[in-house]
């Protein structure tokens, strides 16, 4: 997934060479090579080390295209410089800095690991937040498909938040705690969204049926890839599925949680 440097991120990641601070002058120039911006750097003879960062920032905000390398590369360099240990961010300036930079991410989706890594935040809290979190998520899963390991997971639990909240919603929720699939089946049952539940002798309904057949064979598939990356995977895809592959199964999963939820909202009348 690209990430879209922006002016905040850019003051931030230079707020850490202040001063002279931080990486050298030689290694962030390797990073503004490496990443495709080298022709915006000042270079050390014109400008110090703070000064350099902000105008190549300014150059990545107008091409991103390679904006996400810099900043990981920059955040590499950073943490060899020890500007995450836990001695360097007991100084208040240095931690303001890592706050500061933490923040600018968050603006736009991402995260800051407390070692300094780069991280999707696209993940919210499906349980407690209700129907908007529900919807968050939706909107997020529909814009941000570029990384689809990542977001694999999200993708299964959007569906099987949904299924709780539809059961819940019909205080139909069982008390003992489920597998997805046996989540899913119940509130698919509920909604009338089995493929059984269509009448295959109605105009059109032979047509229907095979597609919410489609429907379930998706939602059961996406849990089976999620498992399949494991927990030590690094949210890396399994061998035999190509990234294409991956983000169409996420972007079907994104229209069978949608359907979920608006066969919902007609039969609760809203």
């Amino acid at each position: 997934m690209n990430l879209k440097i922006t002016s905040e991120i850019g003051a931030a990641l230079g707020a850490f060479l202040h001063g002279g601070k931080g990486p050298s002058h030689s290694a962030i120039g390797r990073v503004f090579q490496q990443s495709g911006y080298g022709e915006a750097d000042p270079g050390p003879e014109n400008a110090n080390k703070e000064h350099r960062v902000l105008a190549v920032s300014t150059q990545a905000v107008k091409k991103p295209t390679n904006s996400r390398k810099l900043v990981e590369l920059l955040l590499d360099e950073l943490r060899l410089s020890g500007a995450f240990d836990s001695e360097y961010k007991q100084d208040p300036v240095s931690k303001r800095d890592v706050v500061n930079l933490s923040n600018a991410f968050s603006h736009i989706g991402w995260g800051l690991s407390s070692d300094g890594r780069l991280e999707s935040s696209i993940y919210i809290n499906l349980e407690t937040g209700g129907r908007d979190a529900l919807l968050e998520q939706l909107d997020r899963l529909r814009r941000n498909i570029d990384d689809p390991a990542a977001i694999l997971g999200g993708a299964k639990d959007l569906l099987e938040s949904i299924s709780k909240f539809v059961l819940e919603e019909n205080n139909r929720l069982p008390s003992a705690k489920l597998d997805f699939p046996a989540y899913y089946a119940q509130a698919t049952e509920l909604l009338g969204m089995r493929p059984k539940d269509i009448d295959a002798s109605t105009p059109g309904g032979k047509q229907a049926r095979e597609i919410f057949q489609a429907a379930q064979t998706t939602a059961l598939n996406l849990n089976e890839l999620r498992n399949l990356q494991g927990t030590g995977h690094g949210r890396t895809l399994p061998t035999g599925v190509t990234v294409e592959t991956a983000r169409f199964v996420i972007r079907t999963g994104t229209h069978v949680a949608e359907l979920m939820l608006s066969t919902h909202d007609r039969m609760m009348a809203r």
